[in-house]
């Protein structure tokens, strides 16, 4: 298990993550994607939405 704490230092993550992936969001038609390992297919996945 990793803990994850951000820079503000007012979010942590400590619950079962097993893997962290940062990737920049992609138009995709009328929406967007994000790609990943295909290993991960069929696993819940939490998205962080950052201000640039």
């Amino acid at each position: 298990m990793r803990k994850f704490t951000f820079k503000t230092d007012k979010f942590t993550i400590e619950n079962g993550v097993k893997f962290f992936y940062e990737k920049n969001i992609t138009k995709f038609g009328n929406g967007a994607k994000i790609d990943a390992p295909k290993n991960y297919i069929g696993k819940r996945a939490i998205i962080l939405v950052c201000e640039d």
